[in-house]
């Protein structure tokens, strides 16, 4: 996990409601036993056609959205089954940020521990980011984790909520086993009093 501070990305409109962990991640691809390479299967239903070719139409095919950083989308994003492949692809694939005016709980816990930062929005201001997105070709919005502030080239400048204890953890990059090493020290001193 890298310090996430201040984030500069490319946005990637996704404008659907209720996607869900099953999009995300198609269960087909829930075999692998490692956490890594998910990446190439994120959105797969949707990102490729029946005979394996790109799908033109898809979002995170067309030209002005490869290489983003920044996911756009609707109410809800990531209900459905808990899986945690789901995060593992959006990050490995190069997701930083993920933008809706909700997300589904379990998901949105588990993009903070695999070092994405997911922001809630009102629908409101989710709505102007479409058409900010529509209007400037390569939109790019700033992150700054540490005031909690999001700005654009074009003048806007939003504040957004983070919890003050995933703030820390993304600024220091420090995921669940991070955590537990920082008391290492305290660990050692137990374990050696029980081995007596």
């Amino acid at each position: 996990m890298e310090k996430f501070v201040t984030f500069t990305g490319t946005v990637v409109p996704m404008d659907r409601s209720n996607v869900d962990t099953d999009q995300i991640m198609p269960k087909q691809f829930l075999k692998r036993i490692e956490r890594s390479g998910f990446g190439q299967f994120v959105f797969y239903d949707w990102r490729f056609l029946e005979d394996g070719s790109e799908n033109p139409d898809f979002e995170l095919n067309q030209p002005q959205y490869r290489g983003g950083t920044i996911l756009l989308a609707r109410r809800n994003f990531g209900s459905g089954s808990s899986r945690e492949h789901a995060p593992w692809g959006l990050a490995d694939y190069g997701f930083k940020v993920l933008i809706a005016p909700s997300f589904a709980d379990i998901f949105f816990n588990n993009s903070f521990k695999n070092g994405m930062l997911p922001i809630v929005l009102s629908e409101e201001q989710v709505d102007e980011l479409f058409q900010r997105t529509a209007r400037w070709e390569g939109y790019q919005l700033t992150v700054d984790l540490e005031n909690q502030r999001l700005t654009d080239a074009y003048g806007l400048d939003w504040p957004f909520e983070v919890d003050a204890f995933r703030k820390h953890c993304l600024l220091e990059a420090l995921d669940d086993i991070a955590l537990t090493l920082q008391h290492e020290d305290k660990i050692s001193a137990w374990e050696s009093q029980v081995a007596r």
